[in-house]
């Protein structure tokens, strides 16, 4: 048999998840993080010689921050103490630094105290900590996947050092996923299972980062996988129908996501609220970050709506800083207001168009002097050399306008980029414009 299906209730009760098994126990094991862990990084050098400090670990799921804590401590032959802020309180707390003060009195032995989801705690949680870091007591060690710099405490902040870990890239991934087929006793090594190079790559990019995900969905396909011959074989029905929750996901890198941004972005073009509703929920539903879809409603903005509709921009720029104060649900429903503002909102890409027809002609022409007029005579030589001689002060001038002035350099006839549209605020810059022109050609007949 190439599996044993029949486990007695003792193996049932020792058993471990795969991710759990897999954990890396030394940093030589540990996949990903080059940027920090790297060979002559300050902190692997730190770690490696038993030198640590309080630190906080922030990212994503999956990247290793619970892991590198166990290591750190398992090298500098520390105290391990480990809280999650889900479920602790400051009983939890206080319990752990009469541990750490014994260890340290009775066995000269220093105290890692780790804090999964630290941002769970409020403010004044974390400030039980201060003390204790302060004083040495333990070594704190704080793993967060939201933004340090909203989530924890000046104080706590000021008394640590934030370490930012990365998503594993799919090669990294890879790593994982083969390090634990390959691994006879903590992975699946003993099972003689056929997993197609490019399923596996299926698998890794539904993961998105996501190391714990890629073990966790491993070990489902193993044990569904079909059993041909001697082999147990993974196939493409198998996976779509394990990953069948994933697949909603948003896909980061894949067709998918530029596809649904592309729906979100046309449906506000199209002034369709309720489709870029729809859509919009797609992406958060799928894990898309919320942060980056209000980045791209500040672009919306600028391009499909411009000076029709100034608020726009100024309500998409509003939606990211609530999202960035607040978090999730709030900032969301923030940034689905910015959505279907900009959907309702008077549309015109005149100020698309026109900057992009204005930076065509500086590549195309160069480096143009500026007119002597237009030049600000600081100095008795610039004076003397002309500079700003013949400038029309605007404001003196009837309407408060030069009519019939001329802004371009002298070798580039005056363009016209910007064309407001009638629509919204437009239509009365359009209005101005048009009487200005007006002005524009009376000044040059005479």
């Amino acid at each position: 048999m190439k599996r044993d299906d029949t486990k007695s209730s003792s193996i049932i009760q020792s058993y471990q998840p795969l991710a759990t098994r897999m954990r890396p126990r030394s940093l030589e094991e540990f996949i990903g993080q080059a940027h920090l862990l790297g060979s002559g990084k300050p902190l692997r050098q730190a770690i490696e010689h038993g030198i640590l400090h309080s630190m906080i670990l922030w990212g994503p799921p999956g990247t290793g921050k619970t892991t590198l804590a166990q290591i750190m401590a398992n090298i500098a032959k520390a105290n391990f103490q480990r809280l999650s802020a889900i479920s602790s309180g400051v009983k939890d707390v206080r319990k752990v630094v009469e541990e750490a003060q014994i260890a340290q009195q009775e066995h000269h032995q220093a105290t890692i105290l780790f804090i999964d989801e630290v941002h769970r705690f409020n403010k004044a949680q974390q400030d039980i900590f201060l003390p204790f870091v302060e004083e040495g007591t333990f070594i704190f060690i704080g793993a967060t996947t939201e933004n340090p710099s909203f989530e924890l405490n000046s104080a706590l902040l000021s008394r640590t050092r934030v370490y930012v870990l990365k998503r594993l890239t799919e090669e990294e991934l890879l790593e994982v996923l083969h390090a634990a087929l390959k691994d006879k006793k903590r992975g699946l090594g003993t099972l003689s299972l056929e997993f197609p190079d490019d399923l596996q790559l299926l698998l890794v990019r539904a993961a998105d980062g996501d190391a714990r995900q890629v073990l966790n969905l491993l070990e489902i396909i193993s044990d569904l996988a079909q059993e041909q011959g001697d082999k147990l074989v993974v196939t493409e029905t198998l996976l779509a129908e394990v990953m069948q929750v994933n697949l909603r996901r948003f896909d980061k890198q894949g067709e998918a996501f530029y596809d649904q941004i592309s729906a979100l972005h046309k449906s506000v073009r199209g002034s369709a609220p309720d489709a870029a509703l729809y859509w919009l929920c797609r992406m958060l539903d799928g894990g898309c970050d919320p942060l980056y879809i209000a980045r791209r409603a500040v672009r919306m903005a600028s391009e499909d709506i411009g000076i029709a509709d100034p608020r726009a921009l100024e309500l998409t720029l509003n939606a990211c800083a609530v999202y960035e104060r607040l978090g999730s649900p709030e900032g969301e429903l923030a940034i689905a207001e910015a959505i279907v503002y900009l959907a309702c909102a008077p549309k015109s890409n005149a100020i698309y168009v026109a900057y992009n027809a204005a930076m065509q002609d500086a590549k195309v022409n160069g480096s143009l002097d500026v007119p002597l007029h237009l030049r600000n005579a600081s100095t008795k030589l610039m004076k003397n050399l002309g500079y700003g001689k013949t400038y029309r002060y605007a404001h003196d001038e009837p309407e408060a306008y030069a009519a019939g002035e001329n802004y371009f350099p002298d070798e580039l006839k005056p363009r016209v980029y910007y064309q407001p549209t009638s629509r919204g605020l437009e239509g009365k810059i359009s209005e101005k414009f048009h009487h200005l022109h007006e002005l524009d050609k009376i000044a040059r007949k005479k």
